[in-house]
C-alpha cells in the first residue's frame, strides 16, 4: 500500500462559509510493505494536489511536483487566508548516499496558488524535520515545527513574498516537536512535543516569537494542534487523525 496522503487543508472562498477546495501533499517515495516502510526505487516526485470540492464526486483539477513527507502530523500544508499561497514542508528526502534510506529534509515550499497552474515561486530553509506549518488568522506570520532539531521556525508573509523572521528552539531532537497551533487574536501559538508528552507555550508580538517557559502536560505522544487548541495523542482513539472543521470567515 503506497503512503499517498500526506495533508489535507480546506479553505473558505469568498462567496461562501464553508471550504470548497482541497489541497492535499502527496508522498511518493515511500510505501508501506507488510507494515515496513520503505523507499520506493526511481519514484517518481511528491506532488500537491489541488482538489475541487465542488464536483460530484471531488476532482483533481491541478496537481504539480512539490517535496513533501508523510513523516509527522497531518498539518503539512497551509494556505494564507486570502486563498493566494500554500506552504508546503517536506520531513523526510531520499538519502542522497542511500537509495533505501530517508534523512531528515528542511525545506518550506511557497506555492502560488492564483497561477494557472499553481507553482513553487520559493523554496526555503526551515530547521531539520520541518513537519507541521501554521498560518495565522491575519495572514502576515506563519510558523514550521523542526521535528528533528527541537525548534520551530518563524516567517513573515507579505504578499506573495515569505521571509524567515527567526527560529525558538524549545529543546534537542528528542524533544520531537510536531506542529504549532496559532490562537485566533494571533497574540499566543500552542506547539505538541511528542517525544516528552508536553504542549509549550510561545508568545507572539508581530515576528517576535519567544518561548514563555510554560509548558503544558499532554497525553502520549501529542501530535499536532488546531487554533481550538486540541491536541491529539497516541493514546487517544483518534490518535490517527486529526480533522479541521471549517468555519465561517470572520
Amino acid at each position: 500500500m503506497r503512503l499517498m496522503l500526506l495533508a489535507i487543508v480546506l479553505f473558505l472562498l469568498a462567496s461562501t462559509a464553508f471550504a470548497q477546495i482541497a489541497v492535499s501533499v502527496n508522498d511518493n517515495k515511500v510505501m508501506l510493505d507488510n507494515g515496513t516502510v520503505k523507499v520506493v526505487p526511481n519514484a517518481p516526485p511528491d506532488t500537491l494536489s489541488v482538489i475541487d470540492l465542488k464536483s460530484t464526486p471531488p476532482r483533481v483539477v491541478s496537481e504539480i511536483p512539490v517535496p513533501g513527507s508523510v513523516v509527522g502530523p497531518p498539518f503539512s500544508v497551509a494556505i494564507t487566508p486570502d486563498e493566494g499561497l500554500a506552504l508546503v514542508t517536506a520531513a523526510m528526502k531520499v538519502d542522497p548516499s542511500d537509495p533505501t534510506k530517508q534523512v531528515a529534509d528542511n525545506r518550506l515550499s511557497v506555492v502560488d496558488l492564483r497561477a494557472n497552474p499553481p507553482q513553487v515561486i520559493a523554496t526555503l530553509e526551515a530547521g531539520k524535520g520541518a513537519a507541521g506549518v501554521s498560518i495565522n488568522r491575519q495572514g502576515n506570520l506563519a510558523l514550521v515545527a523542526n521535528r528533528s532539531e527541537g525548534t520551530v521556525s518563524v516567517y513573515s508573509i507579505h504578499g506573495r513574498t515569505v521571509t524567515p523572521a527567526g527560529k525558538v528552539t524549545l529543546g534537542d531532537e528528542k524533544t520531537g516537536v510536531s506542529h504549532a497551533a496559532i490562537t485566533p487574536d494571533g497574540k499566543m501559538a500552542l506547539v505538541s512535543r511528542d517525544g516528552d508528552d508536553r504542549i509549550s507555550v510561545l508568545s507572539i508580538e508581530g515576528t517576535k516569537v519567544e518561548h514563555t517557559k510554560r509548558d503544558l502536560n499532554a497525553g502520549l505522544g501529542p501530535t499536532a494542534s488546531t487554533s481550538a487548541a486540541r491536541a491529539t495523542s497516541r493514546s487517544s482513539p483518534t490518535s490517527d487523525a486529526v480533522r479541521a472543521t471549517p468555519t465561517p470567515r470572520a
